[in-house]
């Protein structure tokens, strides 16, 4: 019987049954919370229209060219037999929450209700799961969905994946295949890493040498950390303004919130080797062409670096219209700051006791200035103090200074028990600790039903703050991946399972019947061109 269902598959037509036994061979990721077969199915044939009201005729144009225009639309205030019906209800706001959808399918029709346009999008992209996987290819007689009844919504709000692009540039071509891909799988927040100590992407107009000179170096580490080998060739990139604008519309359209990462205060190498006066020793030096934690820091007991980054951030809100901006404030080394005079009579001045203070008193300036301006600041969990790595003299980390509350942390390192005492202190959590979510990560290490077992809220956190858990991300880091290839070998199938994660029920998981769906969406990869990792568990 799996074999007569795979060999259906590939021709895009699904066995028809009743009862909830037969729920198994959709081929649907991420899993919907609410599934119920029916007898029959329904068949397209030419006359088939895809109708929707006014409100909803972005989507119906969406769906038309993903169609491949085979099929027309047309306005319309009700459904009619032969057509694939979009509506939208905001009575149904309550029930299906602001991503949620309803998708009835019937032999006469197939119809799809939301509360908004984003649920009626992903209830779109479900019909899509369950249409051919080459569409160009398969005549349209031959495509039929069986009858079902589908109510869905996501467990989670934030469904995020980060590409890490300043240690090696990929190009709006390769970041819109990903937003397709994301935009399928329903994840909502495309984290774009771009700047970085080996690589500044995003042109800043006011310092224009942050890409002249930041966003080049002149080669690039090979063979792994510590390695002495290089690949012997320059590496440079970085996006204009207009291209940011177009990649951030068309995420738009897909219902992708683009969230900017501008790594500060550390991992700020590329910046200081436009503008030295950025640093701490306020040296001359050059973008980095290995990996790792670098030795130097925005000086941030110069008044002249805050305005720097305000103007930084100030060009960069004007881009992305995200209510979160994510400020990194990763691995910061304290060498530098305990050797300044300036940090040391900063910290007299403020009275702050050790180098975490230090940050945390940086990150609450950069936190006020965000909420200035209507936003919000997201950094990794760093940036709440606390002893989070091996390399960091423990009276370093000490901390007396209280971050900001509206502060999200970006949880991905250290013991679970500093995500219970973040929510209980009233953070927002994003969780994506690195064992479980860093697809740089080989798959021995992260093997496919680990990824899928993730679950972002920690065994044993009071269910009272498990609301204080917006999601998760699963992070691209871009050192070891030189090409698009080898991205993508990281990436698919995984990126696939953190989806499930982000929007399915625990109740409603299935490693088994997950694997199965896969081969559909693996089926849809090959006939992208995208490649994929294949032998994987």
């Amino acid at each position: 019987m799996k074999l007569l269902s795979y060999l259906l598959v590939l021709c895009g037509v699904w066995l028809s049954h009743s009862g909830a036994n037969a729920q198994t061979d959709l081929p649907l990721v991420p899993y919907p919370q609410k599934v119920q077969r029916h007898d029959g199915a329904f068949i397209f044939s030419k006359k088939v229209k895809i109708l929707a009201e006014e409100a909803a005729q972005a989507t119906a144009k969406y769906l038309e060219k993903e169609l491949q225009g085979k099929l027309p639309v047309k306005v319309s205030a009700k459904a009619k037999k032969n057509s694939i019906y979009l509506r939208l209800n905001p009575a149904l706001k309550e029930q299906l929450g602001q991503e949620g959808y309803q998708l009835e399918v019937t032999e006469d029709q197939v119809k799809i209700t939301a509360a908004n346009p984003t649920g009626l999008f992903y209830g779109v992209q479900t019909l899509k799961q369950l249409l051919p996987v080459d569409l160009v290819n398969t005549p349209l007689k031959s495509w039929e969905i069986p009858a079902l009844s589908i109510e869905d919504r996501p467990r989670f709000a934030w469904r995020a994946f980060m590409l890490d692009e300043s240690r090696h540039f990929r190009g709006k071509e390769f970041v819109k295949m990903l937003l397709d891909q994301m935009a399928l799988l329903k994840m909502n927040t495309f984290h774009w890493h771009l700047t970085d100590d080996q690589g500044w992407r995003i042109e800043i107009k006011k310092y224009p040498k942050l890409t002249e000179i930041g966003s080049k170096r002149k080669d690039t580490q090979i063979g792994g950390w510590n390695s002495e080998k290089r690949s012997g060739e320059p590496h440079e990139g970085f996006y204009t303004q207009e291209e940011i604008k177009e990649l951030v519309q068309y995420a738009a359209e897909r219902h992708i919130t683009v969230v900017p990462e501008i790594e500060m205060p550390g991992h700020a190498s590329a910046a200081i080797a436009a503008y030295p006066w950025l640093g701490t020793t306020g040296k001359q030096i050059e973008v980095p062409v290995i990996f790792g934690k670098m030795e130097d820091s925005y000086n941030v007991a110069n008044q002249k670096v805050y305005r720097f980054l305000e103007d930084v951030l100030t060009e960069t809100m004007a881009l992305f219209p995200s209510k979160v901006i994510h400020i990194g404030g990763d691995e910061v080394k304290f060498e530098q700051w305990k050797n300044s005079v300036q940090i040391q009579e900063l910290m007299k001045k403020e009275g702050l006791k050790s180098p975490a203070d230090v940050q945390i008193y940086f990150t609450n300036k950069i936190s006020n200035f965000i909420d200035s301006k209507g936003r919000r600041m997201m950094g990794w969990n760093e940036i709440l103090g606390g002893n989070v790595h091996e390399w960091q003299a423990a009276e370093d980390v000490q901390v007396g200074q209280s971050l900001a509350k509206s502060a999200v942390i970006h949880f991905w390192k250290g013991d679970l028990k500093l995500v219970n005492q973040a929510v209980e202190q009233g953070y927002d959590i994003v969780n994506s600790l690195h064992s479980f979510t860093y697809l740089d990560y080989n798959y021995q290490s992260i093997p496919l039903q680990k990824a899928y077992g993730f679950d972002p809220v920690p065994k044993g956190l009071n269910p009272k703050y498990h609301q204080k858990v917006l999601g998760l991300g699963c992070q691209m880091w871009g050192e070891w991946t030189a090409t698009e290839e080898r991205t993508e070998h990281q990436v698919f199938p995984r990126i696939s399972a953190y989806a499930e994660v982000g929007w399915t029920n625990l109740d409603q998981k299935d490693f088994a019947r997950y694997q199965s769906a896969l081969k559909s969406l693996q089926m849809r990869w090959d006939a992208l061109g995208i490649r994929y990792t294949k032998e994987v568990e």
